[in-house]
């Protein structure tokens, strides 16, 4: 698989989230996603930047643009926040710290083709996820 391109943004603030999802869509659509798909990976950028806002304190997301038998694009989400104590917990709907529904991580695995989290208490969390066309 080669890397196309990758790109950085910092997740702070509210404009950063809505920077996120732009950015996202732009790169889905310059790769060729359907409008369907590309809503599913914008909807799950959007959900896991207000995540490194909100719950990680600020972050970052780092956009990788990838090419080889397949296209995809692929978003890395860290924090450097409190981390998830029980991530399995954390990825069951219905499960909040907040004022949510409770279906952000695991709605979020649902909308793309690969998932992974890594989390440490008191060190951050970092969320990958990767959606091919």
């Amino acid at each position: 698989m080669a890397l196309l391109s990758t790109e950085n943004l910092p997740i702070k603030a509210e404009i950063d989230v809505v920077a996120v999802r732009r950015r996202v869509r732009e790169l889905a659509t310059k790769l060729g996603f359907t409008l369907v798909d590309q809503t599913k990976i914008v909807t799950a950028a959007s959900e896991l930047a207000r995540n490194t806002m909100i719950y990680g304190g600020g972050g970052s997301m780092q956009a990788e643009t990838l090419n080889g038998p397949r296209t995809g694009l692929r978003l890395i989400f860290k924090d450097n926040g409190p981390g998830i104590p029980d991530i399995e917990l954390a990825l069951r709907d219905g499960f909040t710290t907040g004022s949510g529904l409770g279906l952000g991580l695991g709605g979020t695995r649902r909308l793309v083709n690969e998932f992974e989290i890594s989390s440490r208490i008191g060190a951050g969390t970092t969320v990958t996820i990767t959606r091919w066309k």
